[in-house]
């Protein structure tokens, strides 16, 4: 049945719109929710995973759902037909790197079909999707600038399941997209989100004493504030703006300026040193990055953001530079010759 998009925020008597978002427990889900909750064109929130926000509620209905439970999809439909849900934004997915493949297949793949199931089975109207930049990978034939339509290889390997699961959403959503023409379907391919608060392998390497690079490489890196990552979804949300979109930060700079503005100190490894060991170091459980990642520490991936900024009309607050001060917790230098001087001393963060 073919459905109004607008229908439930323009009844009477309905006060407003309802969003429901998956994974409101981590922090773009909580940022996202307090950005709603602000709102008034918007009546409820309706959240859903396995742990509830850590913040008071006000217009947000919590419901505990585990979306690798066979019965998933058919108790999400129920809460979404209920509660006359408008939208659902789902951000059930891993930021971080995990041995439990298995586990992380049932979320993200399967927890996704559940998901789409879900909303096949109701009347909303839009779908939101928050993917990652990364997916594109990091390969020496990369442009310098990865636009929408390049394709996703980062699951290129065994051990790159973390990738796969979520490459696996993406073709189950752009499926749904083709399937139900009805209803407004946006993905949000998003840069690394980092902060101080953030907790993902990238903010984990960048606040390390040490940071390794590899003998002979220094790739570019593009982050994302996740309050500018909210506000990109709130942005959808807001306004029906279907297809994919890139999302990051203004600027990029080489890893080692990184390190540098950062005031921490670089591990030079020999790639070929670095495979072997972080292999061996994965397979044992030692370590809970896969030999993988090292690809993004040898070859570029950045987004190119020229679509998000001329059709949504998105501009990040955080540049860069400002996203590095937050995380070291003071001013950063402009450039590395400033900091190159204060290297183990008054720029190292906390």
């Amino acid at each position: 049945m073919a459905v109004d998009k607008g229908s439930w925020a323009t009844q009477p008597g309905l006060g407003g719109r309802v969003v429901a978002l998956t994974g409101a427990h981590g922090q773009l889900g909580s940022e996202l929710i307090r950005r709603l909750e602000a709102d008034r064109r918007y009546y409820k929130v309706v959240a859903f995973d396995l742990r509830k926000p850590d913040f008071p509620l006000e217009k947000t209905q919590f419901h505990k759902i585990d979306l690798t439970l066979p019965n998933a999809d058919g108790h999400l439909a129920a809460i979404l037909r209920s509660e006359r849900v408008d939208t659902l934004v789902h951000l059930a997915f891993l930021s971080d790197f995990t041995h439990r493949s298995s586990w992380a297949h049932e979320l993200e793949s399967i927890g996704s079909m559940h998901v789409l199931n879900a909303c096949s089975e109701s009347q909303v109207g839009r779908f939101v999707m928050w993917s990652q930049g990364m997916c594109y990978g990091a390969n020496p034939n990369n442009p310098a600038y990865l636009r929408e339509d390049h394709p996703l290889e980062a699951a290129s390997g065994p051990n790159d399941t973390f990738f796969a699961d979520k490459i696996d959403a993406e073709h189950q959503v752009r499926q749904f997209a083709q399937e139900r023409p009805e209803v407004t379907v946006t993905v949000l391919r998003m840069a690394p989100v980092l902060s101080a608060q953030s907790s993902n392998v990238i903010s984990r390497m960048l606040t390390s004493r040490t940071i390794p690079v590899l003998l002979g490489y220094d790739p570019l890196m593009q982050f994302l504030h996740p309050s500018d990552a909210s506000s990109a979804l709130k942005q959808v949300i807001d306004h029906e703006h279907p297809g994919v979109f890139n999302i990051a930060s203004n600027g990029v700079l080489p890893l080692r300026t990184v390190i540098g503005l950062l005031g921490r100190l670089p591990l030079p490894v020999p790639a070929s040193v670095a495979s072997r060991l972080g292999h061996f170091l994965w397979m044992g459980q030692v370590v809970d990055v896969p030999p993988s990642f090292l690809s993004f520490l040898r070859y570029p991936c950045v987004l190119d953001t020229d679509k998000a900024r001329f059709e949504l009309g998105f501009e990040p607050e955080h540049d860069i530079h400002g996203i590095l001060a937050e995380l070291a917790g003071r001013p950063v230098p402009v450039n590395l010759q400033e900091a190159a001087p204060n290297v183990g001393g008054e720029w190292t963060a906390p």
